[in-house]
């Protein structure tokens, strides 16, 4: 059958590095917002991506700082321009600083969680885009610190999703802001509702988190990136996570190396699909990208950088007379032009007029060519926006199979793209499963293309206080079909599943 398969399918991606080119749409789509405040909104400015109407088209819930968060439902013509409309949806409230889309009580609506300066809000979702107040239905502590980061995860036999709280600096101590950081949290739950949390600590001013099955164990680990700009003896972070007991460091003795960087995003996805994630690390003038030195049976996690290697330091700016260094903030993974290689997007932009650093600081948009070596194309594809960048997403706006690209900035206005081509050929993959985690959160997708094989994990973290919540969308390149399988949460292998290119498939459990 593989030999027979291999004749029906292209052996590989196609070699070609089409840059597609973005139409900028912000005014004629309506989207009309933006994330505000001096000092406690330097970081954050993040937005939710996801379908709250069930009409096939992403939502998107934007974080308004000092003011009020929106929920932008989705008008766009399938295939043709973008639209949106601000509805009244009760996620309304200041000091919002990111958003992540989850559907924390399984009952296949999806609900938000609110990061806030202040108390955090979880929101169940309705239906039909309205939310409701749900901490004390599910006792959730909100609690009272500046929260900027989220990862979320089910353990084993849990009905509630484990969810992790990053929190950045402490305005209650002495000490604030130099060495000053709020511990973060992980909420558990304890039957049907969340225990009280449990406080990380040592934290150094976390700026993204993300749960992941880093060494292929079936375990989930929790990864955290600190701003080392406020913390004082610090470095990045990773957590075990094991079912019953209290989470732990991992240490030097295990193999993981001290890093200390200006962490402000996390993107990961397994580039050359050998079971083990690469991470970007998002900074100032240091982005890292990180691979396993010994991966296999046993690895250990011990990291070499290879962005120099791939082409993506990103670490000044590529166009324009400002060369002083680069600041970092959301990145994402994503198939910009469906050549079955995950390409990646950086936002851009200064903290807050920080003199050694570039304030004219362009996002980049680098794809990955055959070889594995991305090349910078924001300016060629039309997203080299030079404004103050924060949070973003790089999703399908439009269900035409062609990602888009929706960017938050600080004090000024959100700007959204439509990707309109050229593309090859996509396929998107939803899960789902009965009883807690429908959608199966931490679930791998293989996508294969003849001897062509791409891995996703499925995630709710990363990034810079900004999630995506719907199906894996997947670039084929020439290719007419693929055969699809899934790694469910618990190791369980699905069989593999022919598809055909160019529609949204569906694997139930």
């Amino acid at each position: 059958m593989r030999l027979a398969l291999a004749v029906l399918l292209l052996a590989t991606p196609a070699a070609a590095q089409d840059v597609p080119l973005f139409a900028e749409e912000t005014t004629s789509s309506g989207l009309a917002h933006q994330f505000t405040g001096e000092w406690e909104y330097m970081v954050g400015g993040g937005v939710a991506a996801f379908d709250c109407n069930a009409d096939a088209l992403p939502d998107l819930a934007l974080a308004g700082g000092t003011g009020k968060a929106v929920l932008m439902v989705n008008r766009s013509t399938p295939g043709g321009a973008l639209a949106f409309a601000p509805e009244p949806s009760g996620i309304e409230m200041e000091a919002v600083t990111g958003a992540y889309p989850i559907d924390i009580d399984s009952d296949g609506i999806t609900d938000l969680v609110l990061l806030r300066v202040g108390e955090n809000v979880v929101m169940r979702g309705l239906g039909d885009c309205r939310f409701e107040r749900a901490n004390e239905a599910w006792g959730l502590d909100g609690g009272d610190a500046w929260s900027t980061a989220l990862a979320a995860t089910w353990e084993a036999g849990a009905t509630l999703p484990t969810i992790a709280i990053g929190n950045y600096i402490n305005q209650r101590e002495e000490a604030y802001p130099w060495g000053s950081c709020t511990a973060n949290w992980l909420h558990r739950p304890e039957g049907d509702r969340y225990g009280a949390p449990i406080e990380l600590t040592p934290s150094h001013c976390a700026l993204s988190i993300l749960f992941t099955d880093w060494n292929g164990s079936g375990k989930k680990s929790l990864r955290v990136s600190n701003d080392r700009e406020y913390y004082e003896g610090g470095q990045e972070q990773m957590w075990h996570l094991e079912p019953g007991q209290p989470p732990r460091l991992y240490t030097e003795a295990e193999g993981w190396k001290r890093l200390r960087i200006w962490g402000m995003g996390i993107a990961s996805t397994d580039l050359d699909a050998d079971g083990y994630p690469e991470f970007y690390l998002t900074s100032m003038a240091d982005n890292k990208l990180q691979r396993l030195v010994a991966p296999g049976p046993g690895a250990t996690p011990d990291y070499t950088d290879i962005a120099w290697a791939r082409g993506v330091t990103a670490h000044r700016p590529f166009m324009g007379e400002d060369l002083r260094p680069s600041t970092g903030w959301h990145a994402q993974f994503a198939d910009v032009n469906n050549d079955a290689r995950a390409d990646l997007f950086v936002a851009k932009g200064n903290v807050w007029e920080m003199p050694d650093f570039a304030m004219a600081d362009p996002n980049n948009l680098l794809l990955q060519g055959v070889d594995g070596v991305f090349t910078e194309a924001a300016d060629r594809a039309g997203v080299a926006s030079i404004q103050p960048s924060r949070g973003g997403a790089v999703v399908d706006l439009n269900a035409d199979g062609a990602l888009d690209l929706v960017v938050v900035n600080r004090n000024a206005l959100a700007q959204v793209w439509r990707n309109t081509g050229p593309v090859g050929n996509w396929l998107t993959v939803a899960l789902s499963q009965p009883g807690p985690n429908p959608t199966a959160i931490g679930a791998w997708v293989e996508v294969r293309t003849g001897d062509h094989l791409q891995r996703h994990e499925i995630t709710v973290g990363g990034g810079h206080v900004s999630g995506i919540w719907g199906p894996q969308h997947f670039g084929l390149g020439q290719a007419s079909e693929a055969e699809v399988r899934v790694i469910w949460p618990d190791g369980s292998a699905s069989d593999w599943t022919r598809a055909q290119a160019n529609q949204p498939v569906t694997i139930t459990r």
